[in-house]
């Protein structure tokens, strides 16, 4: 089981099932949600997530016209975990335990639309648009 949490620590949850692939988006959505390269996620099956407290500090923003979405804490803004499909979570990689030694980038999506300061290191396959199922 991995415990995860906001910075100010008023939103916390659980991943019961194993974590260990990164997926690191590098669209401008997820640019200009995070005021940097892009957004590093694990993902996780419905069943395997749960909050542990704070659910009233949970504020979830609708892109207008789109599909994509991203959850904060109202009390520091940090990102929190949000609807990645109708079956499964994403998780921001940072809002989990530094001492997570399994987590490992093993994709970028979306590198058709990083930014042209954007440089992408070596570890994990890149995909032009997002990664198929």
């Amino acid at each position: 089981m991995t415990v995860g949490m906001c910075n100010c620590g008023e939103v916390a949850f659980e991943i019961t099932n194993p974590i260990k692939n990164v997926y690191y988006c590098h669209c401008s959505i997820c640019r200009r949600n995070t005021g940097a390269n892009g957004i590093a996620v694990v993902v996780t099956d419905n069943e395997s997530f749960r909050w542990i407290k704070g659910e009233k500090y949970i504020k979830t923003w609708i892109k207008p016209n789109h599909d994509w979405e991203t959850s904060f804490c109202t009390n520091c803004g940090s990102n929190l975990p949000g609807k990645n499909d109708d079956s499964r979570m994403y998780i921001p990689a940072g809002s989990l335990p530094d001492e997570n030694e399994n987590l490992k980038v093993a994709h970028h999506i979306w590198v058709g639309s990083k930014a042209n300061w954007d440089e992408i290191g070596e570890q994990g396959v890149q995909h032009m648009e997002a990664l198929s199922d």
